[in-house]
């Protein structure tokens, strides 16, 4: 069922100003969503905290943003699916057939791997998914 997306995870959150997983966590929160940026290496970027995976957020998630290798989010996703998540977007480049593959077969998945987020927030507003 869709709804109404809030909490945010981004996956490959990045300190560097002029990477995507910068500029994304930044628009996103300037749009009033509540991001869990996830990075292995970093603590905090500008003061928020980071956190190493996924799985340590314990806030009800309505969707994962990866900006990963497709490799790299090929595994984190089959981690995420077995727990239960089923929303999922992609940024170009972090995308693949299979991953694609992977998540077509269940109905109650919905994934991107076409769109920036940060083009589909902007013309939407709230952003259903």
């Amino acid at each position: 069922m869709d709804k109404i997306i809030k909490n945010i995870v981004l996956i490959g959150a990045s300190a560097n100003k002029s990477k995507y997983g910068n500029i994304i966590l930044n628009d996103l929160l300037s749009k009033g969503y509540i991001v869990f940026p996830v990075h292995p290496a970093l603590e905090n970027i500008d003061g928020l905290k980071v956190f190493k995976t996924p799985e340590e957020i314990s806030e009800d998630i309505d969707l994962f943003v990866f900006v990963i290798p497709s490799l790299a989010g090929l595994e984190v996703t089959k981690r995420l699916y077995s727990k239960g998540h089923r929303k999922f977007w992609y940024q170009p480049g972090a995308e693949s057939n299979e991953i694609s593959e992977f998540l077509k077969g269940d109905p109650l998945v919905k994934f991107s791997t076409i769109s920036c987020i940060m083009v589909k927030t902007s013309e939407e507003g709230d952003l259903v998914f």
